[in-house]
């Protein structure tokens, strides 16, 4: 069934519940954000309308149920219910169909909406009544133009030391130059942290394990307000800490930030995926795998493409010189079967300027630079997909 009684044309926030107390709760919820929503008792009535929604509420009730209905994993998705109220019959454990642990029998509902989230891909839980005015801001966000959201743009190595994060730092600082806000993400705990490749290791503010740390309601102008920036560039990198995995929902709350309060999103994924870089890719409008230009390179990053492929759309290659042999960056794309992006010659003095703590393409001069700002009028060309 549907709050409303005429189609819109823009897809509505879908309500996945059977749940009368919550579904009352989430329509009021709906109407203090000026959202109409669609309702969907269980993931049969739901599967329809569910890629497309802007938003999916997925009540603690119907977890089950989806885990399996098996409905694929996407962004903008919740598990929400009550925090106050037993989680009931049907929901006291995982789902035996799929061969999963059962969750202990006095598990609360707030763990157990934190499994499934977990096992549906899910990128938040929001239990009433603490989770109230998050949701309204969700609403409320759901009504907003998506064209309107600033573009996220990811870079994968094809090999170790491809130069995937001097690529991402210098599409950072030329999307700057070029007028853009700007917001560098750096999702590779093992990566030795992007704010030493800008030479910002000095500069004060919000770095991951602090982000990770957090928990309940993050504002997002004050998290972008908060991180490492100078100008219009801000950065989320990591400190010199003890490594520590990227919490998925971080990675959501991160982007969502980047998406609302930048122009512009720069990634840098690692090559071995986690759940927050699937997060990553998912949202991404554009995915860059960067390979030099021989042959064993090639042969790894067709791995990484492999694995990297199921989770976006706009996968395209760039190929970093110089060729030890005859390889060109065309032989390259199509030995893996990718869109060529572009071709990067060589910049020697750019080793030199990294160590001296010059951001790459800072002065906006040479090759780096030149592909960069390629690279970015490209996607500022490219309309976003329609939604299905």
């Amino acid at each position: 069934m549907s709050a409303r009684t005429s189609a819109a044309a823009r897809p509505l926030p879908l309500l996945l519940t059977s749940d009368e107390d919550l579904l009352e709760d989430l329509l009021r919820l709906a109407a203090a954000g000026c959202a109409e929503t669609e309702v969907a008792p269980d993931p049969v009535a739901a599967r329809p309308r569910y890629a497309a929604a802007p938003l999916v509420l997925i009540g603690l009730d119907q977890a089950p149920a989806c885990l399996r209905a098996r409905l694929p994993r996407r962004a903008g998705t919740a598990i929400v219910g009550h925090s106050h109220r037993s989680a009931g019959p049907g929901t006291t454990g995982l789902a035996e169909p799929l061969d999963l642990a059962q969750a202990p029998a006095e598990a609360g509902p707030e763990t157990l909406a934190w499994q499934y989230a977990s096992l549906l891909g899910a990128e938040h839980v929001a239990m009433l009544p603490a989770a109230e005015p998050w949701l309204v801001d969700r609403f409320a966000d759901s009504q907003r133009d998506p064209a309107s959201g600033g573009r996220v743009i990811a870079v994968i190595g094809g090999r170790g030391g491809a130069g995937a994060s001097v690529l991402a730092a210098a599409l950072a600082v030329t999307a700057v130059r070029t007028g853009l806000r700007t917001m560098l993400v750096d999702a590779d705990p093992l990566g030795g942290g992007l704010d030493l490749v800008l030479g910002w290791e000095h500069v004060h503010g919000l770095r991951w394990p602090a982000l990770g740390a957090t928990s309940g309601r993050v504002d997002a102008p004050a998290l972008v307000e908060a991180l490492p920036g100078r100008g219009e560039l801000v950065v989320l990198s990591w400190d010199r800490s003890e490594v520590l995995a990227t919490p998925a929902e971080s990675m959501a709350t991160a982007l969502d930030a980047g998406r609302r309060g930048r122009d512009l999103v720069v990634v840098d994924l690692p090559r071995q995926l986690d759940d927050a870089a699937v997060v990553a890719l998912e949202a991404a409008d554009r995915v860059l795998l960067v390979v030099p230009a021989e042959l064993r390179a090639a042969a790894a990053a067709a791995r990484v493409a492999a694995s990297v492929g199921p989770h976006c759309s706009g996968l395209s290659v760039v190929v970093r010189g110089p060729a030890p042999s005859d390889l060109t960056a065309a032989d390259v794309a199509r030995a893996l079967a990718l869109p060529l992006a572009g071709a990067l010659r060589p910049e020697p003095n750019l080793a030199r300027a990294l160590e001296r703590g010059e951001p790459p393409a800072s002065d906006g001069h040479g090759p780096l630079a030149t592909l960069c700002r390629h690279i970015l009028s490209d996607l500022v060309r490219t309309p976003r997909p329609a939604a299905a």
